[in-house]
């Protein structure tokens, strides 16, 4: 939801460090997997207890994740490089709630699992809608430098982001927490199958294609 508003004001910000990193020759690849890298350093981080310093593992890896899609659109954008993003971060944001269940499983399993219940139906519509997408040739508005169809919902990164960012900071409230940010998992995913329900329905199917495909 607060995705697009974010972006736009860390756009010339990004775009300044990333011309720096072009000119070192660094790949958009490189800083990928070194978010990536970065971001599952919180893992051991939480479920020792040291969540404050998990906190600048995410950022890390966050920044990474902004700057590699800004320093790809200084050269030539790749598949690849679109691919790796997205499962990188759906493998990163699925790594909390599971650090947080490591850290404590008497009292943060359940809320842990619901919470990547949650998470699965968010990744799951999203990622069926743009491959959906990708066959209609339907392009975002909202997100056009993106590398496949990106369906927004109530629950982006960045919201993703500040709950994992209380849970952190305040350990003690992950269960209301995981069981709330779950909650609002649930309206998102329930708002991109509708929305998915409306624009691949049997009206819009290609002439000559099974609805059902």
């Amino acid at each position: 939801m607060l995705d697009s508003t974010l972006n736009r004001w860390l756009k010339a910000p990004l775009q300044a460090v990333a011309c720096q990193l072009h000119r070192t020759g660094i790949q958009p690849d490189h800083l990928t997997w070194a978010g990536f890298a970065m971001g599952l350093l919180a893992v051991p981080l939480i479920a020792t207890g040291h969540t404050h310093w998990a906190l600048l593992s995410m950022a890390l890896n966050r920044l990474a994740d902004g700057l590699d899609g800004t320093l790809a659109r200084l050269t030539t954008p790749t598949d690849r490089g679109a691919f790796l993003d997205i499962a990188l971060d759906f493998l990163f944001y699925a790594s909390i709630p599971l650090a947080f269940a490591l850290a404590s499983p008497a009292d943060n399993a359940l809320p842990a699992a619901v919470l990547l219940f949650g998470f699965m139906g968010t990744g799951s519509s999203f990622l069926a809608f743009a491959v959906l997408a990708a066959k209609r040739q339907l392009t975002s508005t909202q997100y056009p430098a993106k590398g496949f169809f990106y369906l927004s919902g109530l629950t982006e990164a960045t919201e993703t982001l500040a709950v994992f960012t209380l849970m952190c900071l305040r350990p003690d409230w992950f269960a209301p927490l995981a069981y709330g940010f779950a909650a609002l998992c649930a309206l998102t995913t329930a708002t991109r199958i509708a929305a998915g329900v409306t624009a691949f329905g049997p009206a819009q199917a290609e002439e000559g294609s099974p609805a059902d495909e």
